[in-house]
């Protein structure tokens, strides 16, 4: 039994975090204008 209320309560504490994180937002910012290289260089 005792189990059963410790992993309800994580949920309800990761369930909690994750609702807060989604109030916040994401943080103001914008991405870099340069692609990434996503290919290897060719060898010599």
């Amino acid at each position: 039994m005792r189990a059963l209320i410790a992993a309800a309560t994580g949920l309800a504490l990761a369930l909690a975090l994750v609702l807060a994180l989604t109030a916040v937002g994401s943080p103001p910012g914008k991405t870099s204008p340069k692609p990434l290289l996503t290919t290897v260089p060719a060898h010599p």
